[in-house]
């Protein structure tokens, strides 16, 4: 059994930062070093103050230390290693890529979903006054969304893996964002972090296998693999003309089937 040092160094790189950055403002938090409302998500700090980190850093908390973020920090270490790991191996940019795609998609429907609460409660307020009657859901950080996005896409790529709930029952993977979902809702926890990220993974997810498997063009591909390449970020992609040497080398051609997203 490797030990705690030896398993962070093995983390894949874009995996191992994020989550490193989720702990560490966690971490920071608890020890009283920052007020969260300095990277919360505001537009009107956003747009009238220039606080662009905003848009950035609310993608970082996961709340205090909890049995939520302890659960979500397990989720960004275990399905989101077996994406980098697995369906992205050796295609760091594809995967880093993805996530920068979760993250824009998050933040549009972030701003879709303001606007148009914004406009029922300007019309309920001035021609009915009931304003308190708005369900209003949005949330400043939206850390969760963004792991439940990985959750999401991590279930797509294995939909037959069998997930265990607490020792008590299994399921398809393909059925855990939705039993997820389904729990955090009864212990609790607002539903719109989560569908947003279910939302935000099937888009990607779409556009990049399901689209193109339909004979569609792949309109998202990645446009960040020689900048990943500059700062020898994870191992060197594969080429095709390795793996035909490779194959020729050992006398025996073996098929190799994998999802370019570049």
């Amino acid at each position: 059994m490797s030990s705690p040092g030896e398993y962070y160094k093995a983390l894949p790189p874009i995996i191992k930062a994020y989550g490193t950055a989720c702990f560490v403002a966690t971490a920071a938090y608890e020890l009283g070093l920052y007020s969260p409302l300095y990277i919360a998500l505001f537009y009107s700090e956003v747009f009238y103050r220039f606080q662009v980190w905003r848009l950035f850093t609310n993608f970082f908390f996961l709340g205090g230390f909890s049995i939520n973020f302890g659960i979500r920090l397990l989720m960004i270490l275990r399905y989101g290693v077996q994406l980098e790991k697995g369906v992205f191996d050796r295609r760091t940019a594809d995967f880093l890529w993805m996530m920068i795609f979760g993250a824009f998609s998050l933040l549009v429907s972030e701003i879709i979903y303001l606007s148009f609460h914004l406009t029922i409660i300007y019309v309920i307020f001035f021609h009915w006054g009931v304003l308190s009657a708005i369900p209003f859901f949005w949330t400043p950080f939206m850390a969760v969304s963004l792991v439940f996005m990985l959750v999401y896409v991590w279930s797509r790529e294995f939909p037959n893996a069998l997930v265990s709930f607490y020792g008590l029952v299994s399921l398809k993977a393909f059925y855990l964002p939705w039993v997820t979902l389904a729990l955090d809702v009864i212990f609790g926890s607002p539903i719109m972090p989560d569908l947003l990220g279910i939302i935000a993974g099937h888009l990607f997810y779409f556009l990049t296998v399901l689209h193109p498997l339909a004979g569609g063009k792949n309109i998202l591909k990645t446009p960040i693999h020689k900048l990943v390449a500059r700062w020898r970020i994870g191992p060197p992609p594969i080429t095709r003309v390795n793996d035909v040497q490779q194959e020729s080398s050992s006398g025996v051609f073996r098929g190799r089937s994998y999802r370019l997203n570049g």
